[in-house]
């Protein structure tokens, strides 16, 4: 799809000028001063030198994207040209490149690699460049090589030529990414390059980026002007990571490991036996031990594990739970709901952390929640929390609120719920039994009572036995998702917490809904929802109330 979709149209482009001759210094110096290029990365440079021919200010791919799995050799491969374009060979003057990471030891890694070359070769490298382990730059033509931390507030207004974003998979969204793109523009040849490998932050700038790349590898209009040079297995292609070992297992030898599928993946595999050796080592090691297979998956494949096998459901079932149509977002609606029967859930685990309620209801065939989530801003955890809570009041991001507290307090989730049950009819408000006896205390104070033998009719049910009723909603829920009948709307906060959690048997055969990572990847407003399922049966029968 990439020659056909990409690369053939720019060959009959009559408007793109491929700089060849620069493009064969560049080959020669990276060879030269660092190491020989594989064969695709020297395909990977010929794009870094095409421009408008009515405009050569301008390139042609001004997004380079480079996905490819761990220990491909990102770093090494890219740095080379950086430096190229430091120098007078390539000749634009203020030419100045960030390197950016959410981690100083990731970006230092890339400037690394410049560095250490420039003091393996001092002598001759003085000649062209200034440098010292913060900057490098090129005499002649004052161009810099920075690295820089997404911790970056003071860095508006660089005049930069090329921002190196490296691991996009670690950002939940674009704001500290702008603060170095916005300085593009004031020096010809204006370019992102992103490296990556695949990541476990979904519905982040990374997916956003594959879902366009996806997109004009199929054959839409390139309007971003993106090299997608995307190395993965996709989902459709699971059968292949295992393809490669089969006649290992007969016969205990790597030289009968046929990694061709997992050169879909690690384009540098055949090219690296040190790496080849890992990539079976890791795989020998998922096969012994079950939680390392989202590292290996996501990691060595690049493969996005976070379906059946991993997250309660898969991501584009989540999507589909949000929009009517996934590719332009449109939100999913629903029938006006004043008025509707509802049953209410709640999800707490300390009310210094994260506090999540909501509505359920059932509408024709789907059940539709809405929900909000308290978060506590003095939670130990709050800033290592892996969600975009800057973007609160856009679009996807209303259903929550920030809490400038040393806790939420408990009567703001009641009132909410009970200013909710002014406009829907309310049938039964479930939580599970943790921190209930505090719900129940500020609940009494609206005359609500538990429900018991006694009292079927108490409005507050308490889950006595979580496992009991997983096993029997985690399969009614997975059902749902897939057949499309669960009705989230626009909602990051959901979409966020359903993917962080996974559904899993534990050594009695017990179904249990799993934080997939404790501390910092929350599942509270999923949870809502499935404390709310566990009363679903009686939104069967609808009680529509009249307003006059």
């Amino acid at each position: 799809m990439l020659i056909e979709n990409v690369v053939e149209p720019i060959l009959i482009d009559e408007n793109v000028y491929f700089d060849v001759e620069t493009y064969e210094k560049c080959i020669r110096f990276a060879e030269r001063w660092f190491y020989k290029l594989f064969p695709y990365q020297k395909f990977r440079y010929a794009f870094a030198f095409m421009y408008r021919k009515d405009n050569q200010d301008i390139v042609t791919f001004p997004e380079q994207l480079d996905i490819m799995a761990r220990g491909n050799g990102k770093d090494g491969y890219l740095m080379p040209l950086a430096c190229f374009l430091l120098t007078p060979m390539y000749g634009v003057k203020n030419y100045n490149i960030d390197i950016v990471a959410m981690a100083e030891t990731q970006a230092l890694d890339s400037f690394n690699v410049v560095y250490d070359m420039l003091e393996s070769n001092a002598e001759a490298m003085k000649k062209l460049f200034y440098w010292n382990k913060t900057v490098i730059i090129g005499k002649q033509t004052k161009s810099k090589l920075r690295f820089n931390t997404t911790n970056a507030r003071t860095k508006d207004g660089k005049k930069t030529g090329m921002v190196i974003i490296n691991e996009l998979h670690a950002y939940e969204n674009y704001d500290q990414i702008n603060v170095f793109t916005s300085g593009l523009g004031k020096v010809k040849h204006a370019r992102t390059w992103v490296i990556s490998t695949n990541g476990n932050v979904r519905g982040g700038p990374f997916d956003e980026k594959i879902d366009n790349s996806t997109s004009i590898l199929n054959g839409e209009h390139n309007h971003l002007g993106i090299f997608p040079f995307i190395n993965r297995i996709r989902l459709d292609e699971e059968p292949l990571i295992h393809e490669p070992m089969k006649k290992y297992w007969e016969t205990h030898d790597e030289a009968d490991v046929d990694i061709t599928p997992w050169c879909k993946a690690n384009p540098s595999l055949r090219y690296m036996p040190v790496l080849k050796h890992q990539v079976i080592q890791d795989y020998k090691k998922m096969t012994k031990q079950s939680s390392y297979k989202l590292e290996f998956y996501s990691k060595r494949m690049n493969f996005t594990l976070n379906d059946e096998e991993v997250a309660v459901t898969s991501w584009e079932n989540i999507r589909r739970a949000s929009y009517s149509d996934v590719d332009l977002k449109i939100p999913r609606t629903h029938d006006e709901l004043r008025g509707k029967n509802a049953v209410v859930g709640i999800d707490l685990a300390t009310f210094n952390d994260f506090v999540s309620a909501g509505f359920l209801f059932k509408e024709n065939d789907e059940y539709v929640w809405k929900s909000k989530t308290w978060v506590c801003k003095r939670s130990k955890f709050f800033a290592g929390i892996k969600f975009d809570f800057g973007s609160i009041g856009s679009n996807g991001f209303t259903d929550f609120e920030i809490i400038d507290e040393d806790y939420i307090d408990e009567n703001d989730v009641v009132k909410w719920i009970t200013d909710g049950m002014k406009e829907y009819n309310v049938l039964k408000i479930v939580s599970d039994s943790h921190r209930f006896p505090m719900l129940k205390k500020s609940f009494n104070e609206y005359g609500f009572d538990v429900e018991s033998r006694d009292n079927s009719f108490g409005l507050l049910r308490m889950i006595r036995l979580n496992t009991s009723v997983y096993n029997i909603l985690g399969p009614m829920i997975e059902r749902l998702f897939a057949e499309g009948k669960i009705n989230i709307g626009d909602s990051a906060m959901m979409r966020w917490s359903i993917n962080n959690t996974a559904l899993t048997r534990n050594k009695n055969g017990d179904i249990t809904f799993e934080k997939i990572e404790p501390k910092l990847r929350k599942n509270d407003t999923f949870m809502a929802f499935v404390h709310a399922m566990q009363a679903h049966e009686l939104l069967e029968q609808q009680t529509i109330t009249v307003y006059i």
